[in-house]
């Protein structure tokens, strides 16, 4: 076997490895390579080892980059593969986030019920993310919501076995897993999605030449453009692991729309917003970001650092 001309890294999970074959295969659907071109190479994260505990008590988003990203500058891997709502907003300079595949759906699937206000009164969600139980509790502040980690499988046989009565998993995860029949689909007006759900990134050293001109082949610009505007409000906000924070861009022509939300860790309170602008152009999502926190009530603007 010839050496690869790539090696790309991935975190373990299943669906991790799912998304590392998509992008091996664009890879090499774009250069005309076999698949043994591209070799995928699994690295464990913090993230996938502690599942007791919420990410923003033991290190937030970097919980699954850290590896792969000393990985990469280590040399390593020469790329590496990331769903980008896991990716945190500030990356080191020497790291560039080069390509993004084609976004898939962007919608939260809820699993256990037909519909949110199907759920029984008082029932138990479980969920990791601070968004989705600040949303489940301002739709339905008689719901309780508990610490939910694992992977699909370990999250659906919770679910199964009644240890709770809902959970809500991102639609994208489950129709790459071929799980695209479980659940249903919470329209984006009823629970705006995460920032960059549904969008899967690579990157690679800022000065890996070669790597970036095969990589930078497969980017999707439409996605691309609508992630980093997403991103842009992210890091306008200074939102960390603790902020319930919802956006969504769409492109529309040379015209983005970002819709946004914040919200109050119980769902007691939230500030919605929209902007328009340039797809070539950030700005108007920290304009965005200074009119949600400006309008939005204590309970809310405490939990961003902006």
């Amino acid at each position: 076997m010839t050496n690869p001309l790539l090696r790309l890294g991935t975190r373990g999970s299943p669906l991790a490895l799912v998304q590392a074959r998509l992008v091996r295969s664009a890879l090499c659907a774009a250069h005309g390579w076999q698949e043994e071109a591209v070799e995928i190479v699994p690295i464990r994260t913090t993230g996938d080892r502690v599942q007791d505990r919420a990410l923003a008590e033991i290190g937030g988003k970097a919980l699954w980059t850290k590896e792969l990203d000393r990985a990469l500058l280590d040399g390593e891997i020469d790329c590496a593969v990331h769903s980008m709502k896991d990716v945190e907003t500030i990356r080191p300079e020497a790291i560039r986030i080069v390509a993004m595949l084609a976004r898939a759906d962007v919608r939260d699937r809820l699993i256990g019920a037909d519909s949110i206000d199907a759920l029984r009164r008082g029932a138990v969600v479980g969920t990791s993310s601070p968004r989705r139980s600040a949303q489940l509790k301002r739709l339905r502040p008689d719901l309780e919501t508990v610490l939910f980690r694992g992977n699909v499988d370990t999250r659906l046989a919770k679910v199964a076995a009644g240890d709770v009565d809902a959970t809500l998993l991102a639609a994208a995860g489950l129709d790459r897993l071929g799980r695209g029949d479980i659940g249903v689909a919470i329209p984006d007006d009823v629970m705006l999605p995460a920032p960059a759900q549904g969008a899967v990134g690579i990157e690679a050293r800022a000065g890996d030449a070669r790597a970036l001109a095969w990589i930078t082949a497969i980017d999707h610009p439409a996605t691309h453009r609508c992630v980093l505007i997403e991103r842009a409000l992210l890091a306008a906000l200074q939102a960390d692991c603790h902020s319930p924070v919802a956006a969504l861009a769409t492109l529309d022509g040379a015209q983005v729309t970002i819709r946004a939300e914040l919200l109050a860790e119980d769902g007691s309170a939230h500030v919605v917003g929209e902007a328009c602008g340039g797809a070539g152009d950030g700005g108007f999502a920290a304009a965005l970001a200074q009119d949600l926190l400006g309008r939005a009530p204590p309970s809310v603007r405490q939990l961003f650092a902006a």
